[in-house]
């Protein structure tokens, strides 16, 4: 039998029919089983966590088969609960496949604390400004019996405050500061002991 007659031949034709067929069924078998493992065309749109609670993130990722990490906190924001999420990755509306992390980031309970800053003995002109650019509020203003209009004193709640005492951002810091009587009343005297005296007349003195 020559090669071209076995190539026609009948079982040769069978045996090549059979191999493509289980070629056929194993690159099948293979597909299901990629679809399966990695979820193909199984997408889960992610949901917005913004101003949830941990509890309640937990509860919604556990119902759509989605995890979580978090990340380091940010810097305090008014606008979203304490310890509420204020960002999250991937963002809102993305879609991703089951069992995805989501990397959230989480509103800390307020805002960091700073030192205050050594004001004393500057101008209230001077003063104020500092304190409003480290994100101090100035509350009360009390004056104070002195030679300057410098700051005297710094009060928080009541109590004297020295400078580099750690505060929390935005508190507020009442100022007493000097009102310059003592600087009037100075300038007074001055130009009373510069006054030139008035002669005294001695009676029965006449003066031509």
């Amino acid at each position: 039998m020559t090669f071209f007659q076995f190539v026609f031949s009948k079982a040769f034709l069978k045996q090549l029919l059979l191999a493509i067929v289980a070629l056929l069924v194993l690159a099948f078998l293979i597909l299901w089983w990629l679809r399966i493992s990695t979820n193909h065309n199984e997408r889960i749109e992610v949901p917005n966590l913004a101003k949830m609670s941990l509890d309640k993130v937990e509860e919604k990722l556990d119902e759509m088969d989605l995890r979580y990490e978090i990340l380091d906190s940010a810097n305090y924001n008014p606008d979203f609960p304490r310890f509420s999420v204020i960002e999250q990755i991937p963002k809102p509306g993305k879609f991703v496949k089951e069992n995805r992390k989501l990397y959230l980031t989480l509103n800390p309970s307020g805002y960091r604390k700073i030192e205050v800053p050594d004001v004393l003995g500057r101008t209230r002109r001077q003063a104020e400004p500092t304190l409003l650019a480290m994100g101090f509020k100035i509350g009360k203003i009390s004056y104070r019996p002195h030679i300057s209009d410098n700051v005297l004193e710094m009060r928080f709640k009541g109590e004297k405050l020295d400078p580099g005492t750690p505060l929390q951002k935005t508190s507020i810091i009442d100022l007493i500061v000097g009102d310059e009587s003592q600087n009037r009343i100075q300038t007074e005297d001055s130009l009373m002991e510069n006054q030139p005296e008035t002669p005294i007349l001695e009676e029965g003195t006449d003066e031509f």
